[in-house]
This record gives structure tokens, sequence and C-alpha cells, in this order.
């Protein structure tokens, strides 16, 4: 986290002064996208809510910051990976605004956290 703050790669959402939630990003992910990391991509990882805030579409507005981020920065996707086949998480990412790409196990997980070995994971898409 230090480096995505030094990085400018971590970001919060304030609701009336109160930390409402923290996501980061990052404009590469070779181990979890694979062949599409070429595209010009942002990709957002380890969105977390404060309890007091669930239920309120936060995810729904950091999309809408994202979209301003890459349009200003010429970027042409939105991206977000998880793992298992949570349904109610997925209809919930695609209500969103993403286009649910399918799952698939990676090819080699030695460098990413540990759930990811031999996990499904879920692909999230915006083209803009």
């Amino acid at each position: 986290m230090e480096t995505e703050i030094k990085e400018n790669r971590q970001w919060k959402l304030l609701i009336n002064g109160e930390l409402a939630c923290i996501w980061a990003i990052t404009f590469s992910d070779p181990q979890i996208w694979e062949d599409s990391n070429d595209d010009s991509a942002i990709y957002i990882h380890r969105i977390a809510t404060n309890p007091k805030y669930r239920g309120q579409d936060l995810v729904a507005r950091i999309v809408d910051w994202a979209k301003v981020y890459c349009a200003e920065r010429q970027i042409a996707f939105i991206r977000m990976d998880t793992c298992g086949n949570n349904q109610k998480l997925i209809g919930h990412y695609t209500k969103c605004g993403f286009d649910f790409l399918g799952m698939a196990k990676l090819r080699n997980t030695s460098a990413l956290p540990a759930h990811y070995e031999d996990a499904d994971v879920c692909f999230f898409e915006i083209k803009l």
C-alpha cells in the first residue's frame, strides 16, 4: 500500500468527511489478465468498504470516477477480477456497468496472493 500511495494509485471515497471505501489501481496486471495485459487499461483491486456504507452502490461510484480518470488519460478499459463463482457479486458488478467476460484458472500464480492459487477467477471489463 505504501508504494501505491507514493505512486498515486491508492484511492479513497469520503462521504461527509468519513472514509467510506478505499481501492487501488494498477496499469498492468499480467499474471491475472495474461494475454490481454497489453491493452490500455486500469485494473481496480482491493475495494474495501466501511461496513457503515455497505449497500450504497459505492462500486458504481468508483466506476463513475474510473470513467472520468480513463477519459482524461485516453485509457480504453476498466477491468476488475474476483475469485470464486459468486453469482451475487457477478450480478452486482454487471449492474455497475461491467461486462462479465467469464471465468478461468490462471496459468501462473507464483507472485499473486494465495487466494488466487487454483481458484476460478472471474473477469470483468468496461470498454470505453
